[in-house]
């Protein structure tokens, strides 16, 4: 008499059980989730008389802090100094991505429109800065900027007078611009190179002038990489560090700056961690309200290069 037996469950060739992966979740918890965990912890202890560091003692002081100042007599008083910080990143932050917005979409719809090979090229010729270290880059621009760089070497040259480029707010914005304007073209390019640009030859034959074209057929198609551009540029350009330091020569003081300054000089590890995770709330509520505006108008939300 045989004996029934339940089909054996084949899994996919390829795939390893859920067991197999928990080393990799560990461990990517244990780099991401883990540090973010150590900066909101420190960001509620108390600072110690004296040296860095911190004192494990629960204390609102480092929030406290980011808003109001004590007087010699322990009264509290508004302080809008960190406030002003904010708004100054935040200023440079929105030029850097308005201007890559502004050059990067015309550069991404040429590229799409040449020939593949050619697209490949220009692809190429667009990620070759990423092939050089931040730091180098940047210095190089300090030998372009300097007082006897190369831009002034040209405007004597002309009979130009020389003009101070470096250490200052045009310095630093320049070197934003820079630096992030390959994460603005990336994500545009991707999104037109995928277009048929025979709708827009079909919009031109309809009676559509270029800019109806570009307004209501080619700009829809390529908001997914608008929108992917401004998170990939906006954020890391609100927090940067080197370009203001390095080009702005110290006084342009952003946050990036501010909180490396409070582990550094300052020595006040509880106030800069304070920072640190107000400015991830900032951009956490900002990321929130963009992925609320694409679910109401169906833009597909992607942070992708």
């Amino acid at each position: 008499m045989s004996t029934a037996t339940a089909p054996r469950t084949r899994r996919a060739p390829g795939r390893i059980p859920a067991v197999g992966t928990l080393p990799a979740i560990l461990i990517g918890l244990l780099l991401t989730v883990g540090p973010l965990i150590v900066v909101v912890a420190f960001s509620f202890m108390t600072r110690p008389a004296s040296g860095g560091g911190i004192v494990y003692q629960f204390s609102l002081d480092a929030y406290r802090e980011f808003l109001f100042t004590r007087d010699f007599h322990g009264v509290l008083h508004f302080d809008p100094g960190y406030l002003t910080v904010v708004r100054t990143s935040l200023v440079q932050a929105g030029i850097t991505t308005v201007v890559c917005l502004l050059l990067a979409f015309p550069l991404a719809l040429w590229m799409a429109t040449r020939p593949p090979r050619v697209q490949r090229m220009l692809l190429l010729l667009v990620t070759i800065p990423f092939w050089t270290n931040l730091l180098v880059r940047t210095y190089a621009w300090l030998l372009v900027l300097n007082d006897g760089g190369l831009i002034n070497d040209v405007l004597g040259a002309v009979g130009l007078p020389q003009q101070k480029f470096l250490y200052g707010a045009t310095a630093s914005q320049l070197g934003l611009i820079y630096t992030f304007l390959p994460f603005m073209v990336l994500p545009l390019y991707s999104s037109l190179s995928g277009f048929d640009f025979r709708l827009a030859e079909a919009a031109a034959d309809l009676g559509a002038h270029h800019l109806r074209t570009l307004r209501r057929v080619i700009l829809p198609m390529a908001r997914p990489g608008i929108v992917s551009g401004i998170l990939l540029v906006f954020m890391p350009a609100f927090g940067a560090y080197v370009q203001p330091v390095l080009l702005g020569g110290g006084k342009v003081l952003l946050v990036g700056s501010l909180i490396a300054s409070q582990f550094g000089d300052s020595r006040n590890w509880p106030f800069g961690a304070a920072l640190s995770v107000i400015i991830l709330l900032l951009l956490g509520g900002a990321l929130w309200g963009l992925m609320a505006w694409s679910r109401r108008t169906g833009t597909r939300l992607e942070v992708t290069l």
